[in-house]
């Protein structure tokens, strides 16, 4: 039970964490998740496969 209740709590801290542009900044987004969006991944060559569809 307590595990269950900690990774509960840890989702939750994420999600607010990941959140808090989104939440609390007018006009604020949640961050993208696409490879492409990434500079770094983008430097490599990875691209998003969203795309290629």
């Amino acid at each position: 039970m307590t595990t269950v209740l900690a990774a509960i709590i840890l989702i939750l801290v994420a999600v607010v964490i990941l959140g808090v542009k989104a939440l609390f900044v007018r006009g604020g987004k949640f961050p993208s998740g696409h490879a492409s969006d990434i500079p770094a991944l983008r430097d490599k060559g990875v691209d998003c496969v969203r795309k290629l569809k």
